[in-house]
């Protein structure tokens, strides 16, 4: 089987004979039931291979489609006039960039359907293209931009200064703003000469709205038909990637049912709606059967600058993010800030729905899966520990002493590694801050070791248990106190009955009390006892 990794163009994949997972009889669903659609989904889920689609199928290019779904439900296969413009490949945050992919963009089309002289804004131009397009052809045009808010996200928070000196227009992200919304006029002047128009992203702008120039789109990211749009659905998995599903599990010593569970656990768990069908990361699939190896291939590409520069300055930790229900308000429709990331970390993948609560209408966050929780937390730990973040072996030593019950050496580690944290993160002006400090980084250390089940948080009957760390042959449960002794964070465990849903485990279970020092920035106590 040929992987077409990297490969975003239908046309080849089709006649290059690589495997192609069929999406037709969605894109044959979504062309015929309406006109202007927006579609946000995470990088590298298959975004541009769904405008490729698009711009074949409205291009009449039937003989690429034979044999697919929607062979046996077009019938017409009609030609259009495609306008499909690509802001991928491209660096915004070189000032005129933006500003002369645009402006090629419209010559090449003024070459092809002839220009306006009278015209002068990128609004007048294109209506101008449109209408002579739909008048040379006779039928209306299609118009696809994939990555819509490349140039915003490139230059978002970035402060670089605006290219035009003066006026309301200080940073490089307004400028690029204000260009967005005069390209994106067009769909406002033009509406009687397009048929079908799609635009893709990361994210919707709304808040600050580059969609200002027209009407709403049609937002189908949270379209329950639409979920497996892109990305590879758990039905399609099974079905197209039956044999190499086999030849992996071979290749790892795993029968076809723990293959499968590794997939899942490592790749699967996007949702995209309250629908919850579960989508796995194409390209993290794709690159797992071609090297047969169960690696973070999403990750590894890169973390988007733009999320890193909102999680390192925002007042927010992850770990009070990630397992909490929010209203879809919250992390759907709204422009992330440096207070409230959250929706940026939801839209680019880095959360997903995890769960819907019908009765109050709010929906669980969470990390997708395992791929991206250890890359996320890897890359959170790397700027937040600084040059002191854990090397393998210290993790590899924690493991260790964790898996064997060993808490008197668990106790020298932890106190050696936060003795060594830059004095920057010891945050003694405010008790609340220091608190939360120590439960970050404790959150950080336990999801590095990436192989346990780890609660935060944990709500029970009597009250919320500040962590649990489940082992293969031990439990442990933590409570963590500031400035105060570690008899009264075991004494808290006992009095709430934490251990309480752990009374029929088969592992050996440990209360485990530790107080921190502000002034110290490490442990000043630590005590233990088994259940």
């Amino acid at each position: 089987m040929k992987y077409p990794i990297g490969i975003q163009s239908f046309e080849q994949i089709r006649e290059d004979g690589y495997v192609y997972v069929d999406k037709t009889a969605l894109v044959y669903e979504l062309v015929s039931k309406g006109k202007i659609f927006f579609l946000s989904r995470p990088r590298r889920f298959g975004k541009s291979l769904l405008v490729s689609t698009l711009e074949n199928y409205f291009l009449g290019h039937k003989e690429l489609f034979r044999g697919l779904a929607i062979d046996a439900l077009e019938k017409e296969w009609k030609e259009y006039p495609v306008f499909h413009i690509d802001f991928n490949g491209k660096n915004f945050t070189s000032p005129m960039e933006l500003k002369e992919t645009i402006e090629t963009f419209i010559a090449k089309c003024e070459e092809k359907y002839g220009k306006d002289e009278l015209a002068n804004t990128y609004g007048d131009r294109l209506a101008y293209v449109f209408e002579k397009a739909h008048e040379k052809t006779g039928r209306r045009v299609v118009v696809l931009i994939d990555e819509y808010d490349k140039p915003l996200l490139d230059v978002m928070n970035t402060g670089i200064p605006s290219p035009v000196v003066g006026g309301d227009i200080k940073t490089l992200e307004d400028y690029n703003r204000e260009i967005l919304k005069g390209f994106y006029s067009i769909f406002k002047l033009t509406d009687k000469h397009l048929q079908f128009v799609l635009l893709t992203g990361v994210t919707k702008f709304s808040q600050v709205s580059v969609f200002s120039g027209f009407n709403q789109p049609n937002d189908i990211s949270c379209d329950s038909r639409f979920d497996a749009l892109c990305g590879i659905s758990k039905e399609e998995l099974l079905s197209v990637f039956k044999d190499q599903i086999k030849e992996l599990g071979e290749m790892n010593g795993m029968t076809e049912e723990e293959t499968i569970e590794k997939l899942k656990r490592k790749y699967d768990g996007y949702h995209f709606s309250d629908g919850m069908i579960d989508v796995f990361n194409p390209f993290s699939l794709l690159n797992c059967f071609q090297k047969r190896k169960f690696m973070d291939y999403w990750f590894s590409t890169g973390t988007p600058t733009y999320l890193m520069r909102l999680l390192v300055n925002n007042n927010e930790n992850i770990n009070e993010l990630a397992g909490k229900e929010y209203p879809a308000a919250e992390f759907v429709d709204y422009k992330a800030t440096r207070q409230r990331p959250l929706p940026m970390i939801y839209q680019s993948g880095y959360f997903t729905i995890k769960g819907y609560n019908r009765r109050r209408d709010t929906y669980l966050l969470d990390f997708p899966n395992e791929e991206v929780r250890s890359g996320m937390v890897a890359a959170l730990s790397s700027d937040y520990f600084g040059d002191t973040s854990s090397p393998s072996t210290w993790l590899n030593d924690v493991s260790d002493s964790l898996e064997a019950g060993d808490l008197e050496k668990f106790k020298l580690q932890l106190t050696g590694f936060l003795s060594n944290i830059s004095y920057r993160f010891q945050r003694k002006q405010d008790a609340r801050e220091c608190e939360r400090h120590f439960q970050y980084t404790f959150y950080l250390i336990l999801q590095l070791l990436g192989k346990y089940n780890t609660y935060i948080e944990k709500e029970t009957s009597q009250g919320r248990i500040d962590c649990v760390l489940e082992c293969p042959d031990y439990v442990y449960i933590f409570e963590f106190k500031l400035n105060s002794t570690a008899e009264i964070a075991l004494k808290q465990i006992d009095e709430k009955g934490y251990a309480l849903p752990y009374a029929a485990d088969k592992r050996k279970i440990y209360n485990v009390g530790i107080s921190f020092s502000s002034e110290t920035g490490t442990v000043n106590d630590f005590a233990y006892k088994p259940r």
